[in-house]
């Protein structure tokens, strides 16, 4: 059985996007390892599939794996690609469009100058949603790892993420840091893990090392985290723009219990059938 897809990026942030509306197929952890190697498959970051609603209150239902074939809740760049897909591909004349998600209901709106805008929906801070492991609520937590202690803010976007402030991003340990604090035990759904480089008020650098999928050339949940996690501490004022490897994101956040809007760009790259 051949599958059409459509290869896509969100600064660089890349995806195989399947339709699962007007083709039939039950896609598996596998299939997803499988297309995800860069060096026999397809390549991507992350699989995002278009399903039929469950909701009769949304029109689509947006579900998404790492390469390494672990289901995730939420892809901030793979929404605005999502949202470019479902209208390229007529599957919807909306351009505001409600779409169910793993970790709930996430709106999207197509702008008249081509950027896509993403409502997160409010973050979570409270440890137990997250899921973090510690007694109390609180702007930034210590972690130990290896006899040292790293001070650093715990957020949910829908998924799990730690932030850490550090002097300079292009030096960051994103690869080392990175992937063992992914597995660390007080993360028991393992964390994406961001590495902030504030500038001033309003712009910040960004390194993010995604769980499941290693350093990304961009991560919107990571970006939409870490902008909350530089407001709440008083490091910076919104809307902030956060600068990422592959590009340039605009987070607004008006504070506990406000919706995180983000703003940035969706490719597509090209059409490809694969075989299932």
């Amino acid at each position: 059985m051949l599958l059409r897809f459509t290869k896509m990026h969100g600064l660089g942030n890349d995806f195989m996007v399947l339709d699962l509306i007007s083709q039939h197929a039950h896609i598996q952890p596998k299939h997803a390892k499988q297309w995800g190697d860069r060096h026999t498959g397809v390549g991507f970051d992350q699989l995002l599939l278009v399903e039929p609603p469950s909701n009769p209150d949304v029109d689509f239902r947006y579900r998404i794996f790492n390469a390494d074939g672990s289901e995730v809740e939420q892809c901030g760049n793979g929404a605005r690609c999502f949202a470019r897909f479902v209208v390229d591909k007529r599957l919807t004349a909306k351009k505001q469009i409600r779409v169910e998600t793993k970790s709930g209901i996430i709106e999207l709106d197509l702008r008249p100058d081509g950027q896509i805008s993403v409502n997160m929906g409010p973050p979570r801070l409270t440890p137990a949603q997250i899921p973090f492991v510690a007694e109390t609520e609180a702007l930034s937590y210590d972690v130990e790892l290896e006899g040292q202690n790293y001070a650093l803010a715990a957020v949910s976007m829908g998924n799990p993420h730690a932030v850490l402030r550090v002097d300079d991003a292009s030096l960051a340990p994103v690869h080392t840091l990175g992937a063992k604090l992914e597995l660390h035990p007080r993360f028991p759904q393992r964390v994406n893990v961001g590495f902030l480089q504030v500038l001033d008020r309003q712009h910040a650098k960004l390194r993010v090392w995604e769980r499941g999928a290693g350093e990304t050339q961009a991560c919107g949940t990571g970006a939409c985290a870490a902008a909350v996690a530089a407001i709440n501490q008083g490091w910076m004022d919104s809307p902030v723009q956060i600068e990422l490897p592959g590009g340039r994101l605009s987070i607004e956040w008006a504070g506990p219990g406000q919706p995180v809007m983000m703003t940035g760009p969706a490719a597509r790259v090209y059409e490809g059938q694969v075989r299932l």
